[in-house]
C-alpha cells in the first residue's frame, strides 16, 4: 500500500485539497485535486522512449465527463463521451505549453499526462484546477522536471483585481487571465481581455505573481511528504573529436547560409540543413561500422546544430543588435493588405507580413445557424466563429491532409478571441458570422496575421466592429551565463521562432489589449521583459492599424449582395402561438408565400432570413400584422373565410378573423349572408368593437357617399370590388326601390 497524503489550502475562499496513494497505484504519479466541488484526477505514466525518437514524446490529455455535470448527452444515438470537444483541446494544450518548458531539453522518455475531470460545481473552472493538479503529479513523481508550477486565473472588476473569479464573477470582470508561474518567474500567459491597457494588465500579472507564491508553497510541501526520487538520465554522448567534426562542417557548410536571407528565411531551412548533416554522418557511420561515428543519432546532430546556430543568432542580436534578415530589434517586416478580392464570398481580407500570408473570408448567415455547445459546465450558442486552416504547403511540406490538429483549433480560437469584444451586438448586427482564415504561406506569426486578416474580412463584409484589431508576435534572445542581458525582438520570424526563447502574442485595438498567450522555452520570465513586451506589441500594433485603416477605413455601409438579408421581430411570447398557427398552418403559409426562412425562440424573437430583402421584409411585415391588436376604427381589406347564419367570419391577417354581423354588411337590409358575400372574396371592413374576450367586430358599412357610389356601380377604391347585386336585375328590389322613390317624392 502507498502512503496516503492529503494536504488543504485555503485560497480565494475555497478549499483546495491535494490527495496521494489511494486511487490509480500502477500510475507514476497520481493526484486527486479538489477546488471547491470541482475534482479531478491527474495521473502521470513514463516510459523509456524508442530509439532515436529525435524528440520529447510528450502526451497531454484533458477528458472531460458529462456525469462530472451531472448530464447525459443530447444525442439521440451516442450517449458515451467521443472525440475531445474545442474547450477539452484547448485545456490540454494550456497544460501542456505550461509544463513542457520545464522538462530536460534532451529527455527523451515517453510521458503522458491524463487529467479526468470527475465533478464540476459550476463556480471553479477546472482548467485551473488541472492545471495544479498536473503540476503536484509531476511534482511527487520520478520523472525528472523542474517544477512546481502554480497555475492560477486574475479577473478584473471595478478597478481591483480577482483571483480565481467563479463563473459569474467572470461575467462581470473584464480581464480573463491564466497564468502560470514558477518562483518569481511567468512560465505561461493566456488571456482575454475588453481593451485593456497595458499597464493594467502588467499589474494583473504582478498580482497573480504574488498570489503563485502562496500555491507553489502548499504544492512543494505536499511534494516533500509524499515525493519520490527523480530518476538519472545519462545524456546522449559522442566522441569530442567527432563532434568537433560536426560543428566545424556546421559552421563551414550551413551557419553561412544564415547571412543569405533568400535561403535561411525559410522555415523549412532547418530540416533541410539537419538533413544534410544526417546524409554525411549517419549514412558514413552505417557503411562504416567500426568507425567511431556510428553512435551518432538524428538527435545528437539536431542538438548540435540547434545549438550553432542559437549560438550565431544570440551572438548576432546580443552584440550587434542586428538580425539574421537585416532587421533591427524593433523593425517590422513589410507588409501588404488587401480587401474584396473574392467576389461571390460575404467579405475577404489579404494580410501579408514578410514572407506570412493569411486569407480570410467572411460569411454571414442567419442567426439560426449559431453554433450549438453542450459540456460539463457550459451549454448555449456561440455566433462568432473562426477557423484555422494551416495546409502543408504552406509551409513547403508534404503532408496528409486531415481534420484540424490541434494547432489549428488552438491559433483559430486564439484569432478569434481577439475579435470577441469589438464584435457588434445581435440587436446591432444579427447575424451569425463565421471566419475561416487560409494560411497560405507561414513564416512566423500565423495566429496574429489570422487577427489581422479577419479584421480586414469583416470590415470587407460590413460587419460594424467597434475598432479595427491587429495582432503582432514578440520574441526574446536572452544571454544564457547572464539574463540581465537580452533583447526582445518585434515581429518575429523563422529563426527567430525556433531559436529564440519566447513567443509572446498580443493583439488588441488602439485602446487596449483583447487578447494575449506567451509560450516560453526557458524556466520563466521576468516582470520587466513582459513590461518591455508588452510596450513593444502595441507600438507594432498601432502601426498595423495604420495600414488597416488605409486599405478599408470603415465598414462598408451594405452588407454584400450575396448575404442573406436578416429582420427580426421581436413579439411576445403569449403570440408565438398566434404566429405558428394550428400545426404550423400560418408559419407554413408566410413561408410558401414569401419564400423566407423563419425561426422563433422561445424569448419571442422572430428571426426572418431570405436572399431577396423585399421578401424579406413582406414576412416581417406578415408576422407584425399578426400580432398587432387591432384598434377600433381601423380599416382591412380581409377576405371571407367563412359565411354563418348571422354574418360572416372575415380574416384581417393570417391567422386573425374578426365578425361582420349580417347588419353590416350593408347600408341596407341584408336578407342572406349569401346575396352579399362569398367565401373567398375580398372585402373592405373596419373595426368597430373589441369585446371583453377579445373578439373582433367588423363592419362593411362606410359613408353614405361611399355606399352610393356602390350602388350606382362606380368603384371607388381600386381593390374594392362591389360586393352587392344590381337591384335593378331584383324584381322586387325594384320594386321597394320604386315605392321608396315615391315617398321621397311625396314628402317634397
Amino acid at each position: 500500500m502507498q502512503k496516503l497524503v492529503r494536504k488543504e489550502l485555503n485560497l480565494a475562499g475555497h478549499k483546495l485539497i491535494l490527495e496521494t496513494g489511494e486511487l490509480a497505484s500502477q500510475a507514476n504519479a497520481a493526484v486527486l485535486t479538489s477546488y471547491g466541488d470541482t475534482v479531478v484526477l491527474a495521473t502521470v505514466v513514463s516510459k523509456e522512449a524508442p530509439p532515436d525518437i529525435g524528440f520529447f514524446p510528450l502526451a497531454v490529455d484533458y477528458e472531460e465527463r458529462l456525469y462530472a455535470g451531472g448530464k447525459i448527452s443530447t444525442s439521440r444515438f451516442i450517449k458515451r463521451e467521443g472525440r475531445p470537444s474545442e474547450e477539452a483541446i484547448l485545456t490540454a494544450r494550456l497544460i501542456d505549453r505550461s509544463i513542457r518548458p520545464l522538462f530536460p531539453g534532451d529527455f527523451q522518455a515517453e510521458v503522458q499526462v491524463v487529467i479526468t475531470v470527475l465533478s464540476v460545481d459550476l463556480e471553479n473552472d477546472p482548467d485551473i484546477v488541472s492545471l495544479i493538479a498536473a503540476s503536484a503529479a509531476l511534482s511527487i513523481s520520478d520523472i525528472p522536471w523542474d517544477g512546481p508550477i502554480a497555475g492560477l486565473r486574475v479577473g478584473r472588476q471595478n478597478g481591483g483585481y480577482i483571483l480565481n473569479p467563479t463563473e459569474e464573477e467572470k461575467t462581470f470582470s473584464s480581464l480573463d487571465l491564466v497564468l502560470v508561474t514558477r518562483k518569481e518567474e511567468v512560465v505561461m500567459i493566456e488571456a482575454s481581455a475588453n481593451e485593456i491597457d497595458e499597464k493594467s494588465f502588467a499589474q494583473a500579472i504582478k498580482f497573480g505573481l504574488d498570489q503563485g507564491k502562496e500555491i507553489l508553497k502548499f504544492i512543494n510541501e505536499f511534494s516533500k511528504e509524499a515525493g519520490k526520487a527523480k530518476v538519472k538520465y545519462e545524456i546522449p554522448k559522442i566522441d569530442k573529436k567527432v563532434e568537433d567534426d560536426i560543428r566545424h562542417f556546421i559552421n563551414e557548410k550551413i551557419i553561412k547560409d544564415l547571412a543569405n536571407p533568400e535561403v535561411s528565411q525559410d522555415e523549412d531551412w532547418f530540416s533541410a540543413s539537419l538533413t544534410k548533416l544526417e546524409e554525411k554522418y549517419i549514412e558514413d557511420s552505417q557503411d562504416n561500422k567500426n568507425n567511431q561515428t556510428q553512435n551518432i543519432t538524428s538527435k545528437i546532430l539536431s542538438n548540435i546544430l540547434n545549438e550553432a546556430v542559437t549560438e550565431k543568432l544570440r551572438d548576432q542580436i546580443l552584440s550587434n543588435k542586428k538580425r539574421i534578415d537585416g532587421r533591427t530589434p524593433d523593425d517590422l517586416r513589410e507588409i501588404s493588405t488587401k480587401v474584396g478580392i473574392l467576389p461571390r464570398t460575404h467579405g475577404s481580407g489579404f494580410f501579408q507580413r514578410g514572407e506570412t500570408q493569411i486569407l480570410s473570408i467572411a460569411t454571414l448567415a442567419s442567426p439560426a445557424l449559431e453554433q450549438l455547445i453542450e459540456g460539463m459546465i457550459r451549454e448555449g450558442t456561440k455566433r462568432y466563429m473562426h477557423h484555422y486552416n494551416f495546409p502543408p504547403f504552406s509551409a513547403g511540406e508534404v503532408k496528409r491532409l486531415g481534420p484540424p490538429g490541434r494547432r489549428e483549433i488552438g491559433h483559430g480560437a486564439l484569432a478569434e478571441k481577439a475579435l470577441m469584444p469589438v464584435l457588434p451586438s445581435a440587436d446591432i448586427f444579427p447575424y451569425t458570422v463565421r471566419i475561416v482564415s487560409e494560411v497560405l504561406s507561414s513564416a512566423g506569426s500565423t495566429s496574429m496575421a489570422s487577427a489581422c486578416g479577419s479584421t480586414l474580412a469583416l470590415m470587407d463584409a460590413g460587419v460594424p466592429i467597434k475598432e479595427p484589431v491587429a495582432g503582432i508576435s514578440i520574441g526574446l534572445v536572452i544571454d544564457k551565463n547572464d539574463h540581465s542581458k537580452y533583447v526582445t525582438l518585434t515581429d518575429i520570424a523563422y529563426q527567430e521562432d525556433a531559436q529564440g526563447d519566447m513567443d509572446f502574442k498580443v493583439a488588441g485595438t488602439k485602446n487596449g489589449i483583447t487578447v494575449v498567450q506567451m509560450d516560453i522555452k526557458l524556466n520563466g520570465i521576468s516582470i520587466e521583459i513582459l513590461e518591455e513586451a508588452l510596450t513593444k506589441a502595441k507600438k507594432a500594433r498601432l502601426v498595423i492599424i495604420e495600414k488597416i485603416l488605409k486599405t478599408i477605413p470603415n465598414a462598408r455601409e451594405k452588407i454584400s449582395k450575396y448575404a442573406p438579408t436578416v429582420i427580426i421581430v421581436k413579439i411576445n411570447p403569449s403570440k408565438i402561438g398566434e404566429v405558428i398557427g394550428s400545426g404550423g398552418r400560418v408559419i407554413n403559409r408566410i413561408i410558401a408565400e414569401t419564400g423566407a426562412a423563419i425561426d422563433i425562440n422561445d424569448k419571442g424573437e422572430v428571426t426572418i432570413t431570405s436572399r431577396d430583402a423585399q421578401a424579406c421584409k413582406k414576412a416581417a411585415d406578415w408576422v407584425e400584422g399578426i400580432v398587432k391588436e387591432p384598434q377600433v376604427g381601423e380599416e382591412y381589406e380581409g377576405m371571407v373565410k367563412r359565411i354563418l347564419p348571422f354574418g360572416a367570419m372575415v380574416e384581417i391577417s393570417p391567422g386573425k378573423e374578426g365578425l361582420v354581423h349580417i347588419s353590416q354588411i350593408a347600408q341596407y337590409h341584408v336578407n342572406k349572408v349569401e346575396d352579399v358575400l362569398k367565401i373567398g372574396q375580398t372585402v373592405k371592413v373596419k373595426v368597430i368593437e373589441l369585446d371583453e374576450q377579445g373578439r373582433i367586430n367588423l363592419s362593411m358599412k362606410f359613408g353614405v357617399n361611399d355606399q352610393d357610389s356602390v350602388r350606382d356601380g362606380s368603384i371607388k377604391h381600386d381593390k374594392f370590388k362591389r360586393p352587392y347585386p344590381d337591384y335593378k336585375k331584383d324584381p322586387q328590389r325594384r320594386e321597394r326601390q320604386g315605392r321608396f322613390d315615391k315617398a321621397r317624392r311625396n314628402r317634397s
